[in-house]
């Protein structure tokens, strides 16, 4: 499909020559003030503007994107509490890709992340510079940004992600020299920032990539022409996430994939053999042992 992007900028080449380029993503930011007391809620309409022109407005890399190729995805930013320009709550982060020749969307990344605390006064300007980074906010929103493109990359070339978990893993180094924001910091959570970077850039990082590519180029991607290939392949490469879990019983990797993919993997099994589903469940019970009740589909 990223020959099908450049077949497409061509096509488009006259837009564009008016237009300009595409940025990389379409996103939609929700922020959820209904926690906080007071009726002064412009802050947060105003802020809920600025991060969607942010997002959304800024190239994040030298790749060419057609209108229609940018990734979808949204932010939801709940808020907890709020006193004064300090504000403390949890960011949702959703990201999804089309499959090829059908009008089905998977999702890339579906991940909570419950610890976001920052600072901001109505009307400031959002901005980011490589290198330099002033504010917690921006530093969440960028390094799921690079998350984001990078989950989308992966998922059409071979470890194609890797240059953008590399970023967002130098946003984490900038980060933690901050001793008062959270969610950055090593062994503090091994569901953070930090343990998702390090998860995508420690050594089981290739096996999760490599699996992740053939999961969606070689196999979504084929279904609609043979659905029992494409089918197969996906069935194939599922024993990586035992491997990951062998070698890192905690790795965030596996709950990022249970958020996004489990659901699509059990709709994917419901057309397989009864033993590739008992072999499946098998196999899933194993990695996902609190999963019982999304399970059970494949027990029929």
């Amino acid at each position: 499909m990223r020959m099908i992007r450049k077949l497409l900028y061509v096509f488009l080449l006259t837009a564009f020559a008016i237009t300009g380029k595409a940025q990389e993503l379409n996103a939609r930011v929700t922020i959820n003030s209904d926690k906080i007391q007071g009726s002064n809620k412009d802050v947060f309409t105003t802020l809920q503007s600025a991060l969607t022109e942010f997002i959304n407005n800024k190239k994040w890399t030298d790749a060419t994107f057609a209108v229609n190729e940018r990734i979808d995805c949204s932010f939801t930013i709940i808020l907890s509490e709020a006193s004064e320009n300090s504000f403390k709550g949890e960011i949702q982060v959703q990201a999804r890709r089309p499959v090829y020749n059908s009008s089905y969307t998977t999702t890339l990344l579906n991940f909570r992340d419950k610890q976001l605390d920052f600072e901001y006064t109505q009307f400031e300007p959002l901005e980011y510079t490589e290198n330099t980074i002033n504010s917690n906010l921006i530093a969440t929103v960028v390094f799921y940004i690079y998350t984001i493109i990078g989950l989308d990359f992966d998922s059409f070339s071979p470890q194609g992600g890797s240059a953008f978990y590399q970023q967002a893993q130098q946003i984490v180094n900038l980060a933690q020299s901050q001793g008062t924001w959270t969610g950055w910091k090593a062994f503090d959570s091994n569901q953070n920032r930090h343990a998702v970077s390090t998860a995508l850039t420690d050594n089981t990082s290739g096996l999760f990539s490599d699996m992740w590519y053939s999961y969606h180029r070689k196999g979504l991607d084929e279904m609609a022409a043979n659905p029992d290939r494409g089918r197969a392949t996906i069935i194939s490469v599922l024993p990586t996430l035992e491997q990951i879990r062998s070698t890192r019983p905690t790795s965030v990797l596996l709950q990022i994939f249970s958020d996004a993919k489990l659901d699509e993997v059990i709709s994917i099994y419901s057309k397989a053999t009864t033993q590739e589903k008992q072999e499946g469940l098998k196999l899933l019970s194993n990695i996902y042992p609190t999963e019982t009740t999304r399970l059970e589909s494949l027990k029929k």
